[in-house]
């Protein structure tokens, strides 16, 4: 039996719509892949922000200080009936959530030889980061202490909509659909950019360690190739229109042809 391929070159737009499973994916893939070239010395670890969502304020990423965790609930809890000497417990007004906290992930790359001490952060952007509000805020708060730091980041951005919210400079970087920056901790104002556009390819790119040592390489494509048959993404109905954002007209006929081609539409 065939595997489940998307109709697109390189990033399918319409997993857009499916971001949180898709990232998580990409995430567990993109770690899984680095980690045979990384040891003995490097470690890629996967880590998780809280980013609480309401309808009432932007999204917040957060990390949980406690974490609480049902075993065996007692049969007196919530009962009229306390022993003597007991103190009472107040009544709670009940508020339902309007969104479940999602968590997001990240890599880390780390030097065992030193302890584990971080060397390079690998994120694949959300819209968390790129939506305007609290989230965005401490996104660009990473930004700023990771550069501080040294440590290098590598931003890997394959959401159309949202703000552009990677380190190199807008103005000096040619307009894509899509786009990748490396930031080499050593590197000062300098990054490396890689515009991705609707008709290509995901690219391999190289994700750096110290500067003394060779980078190792990230080849995206099989990722999202390997997100879409293993998240059923066959299922996605391409009869519907372009997704959002709005795409310029030339782009929009791009992927209408394409469809049609594919058997799509």
């Amino acid at each position: 039996m065939t595997e489940p391929q998307s109709p697109f070159p390189g990033m399918d737009p319409y997993l857009e719509a499916y971001w949180r499973d898709v990232h998580h994916r990409l995430c567990t893939y993109a770690c899984d892949a680095l980690q045979p070239q990384l040891r003995p010395r490097y470690l890629a670890r996967l880590e998780e922000r809280l980013v609480v969502e309401t309808e009432l304020e932007d999204s917040r990423s957060i990390y949980p200080d406690v974490k609480v965790v049902q075993r065996h609930p007692s049969p007196h809890f919530g009962s009229a009936a306390h022993s003597e000497g007991s103190v009472a417990l107040a009544e709670p007004l009940v508020v339902r959530g309007l969104h479940e906290p999602a968590y997001e992930g990240f890599i880390q790359i780390i030097d065992t030889t030193t302890g584990g001490r971080l060397v390079t952060v690998i994120e694949f952007l959300s819209p968390s980061n790129k939506l305007p509000g609290e989230g965005q805020a401490l996104y660009q708060q990473k930004q700023r202490e990771l550069s501080e730091a040294r440590v290098s980041l590598v931003e890997i951005d394959l959401l159309r909509g949202g703000d552009y919210i990677v380190q190199a400079r807008r103005d000096r970087v040619p307009p894509s659909h899509y786009r990748i920056n490396v930031h080499r901790g050593w590197k000062g104002q300098e990054h490396e950019y890689y515009p991705i556009h609707l008709d290509q390819r995901l690219p391999a790119i190289r994700i750096p360690l110290r500067e003394q040592d060779a980078d190792v390489a990230l080849d995206l494509q099989p990722l999202i190739d390997q997100t879409y048959r293993n998240g059923a993404y066959d299922q996605i109905d391409y009869r519907k229109a372009p997704p959002p954002p709005p795409l310029d007209a030339a782009s929009a006929e791009w992927i209408d042809d394409l469809l049609r081609r594919a058997g799509k539409r």
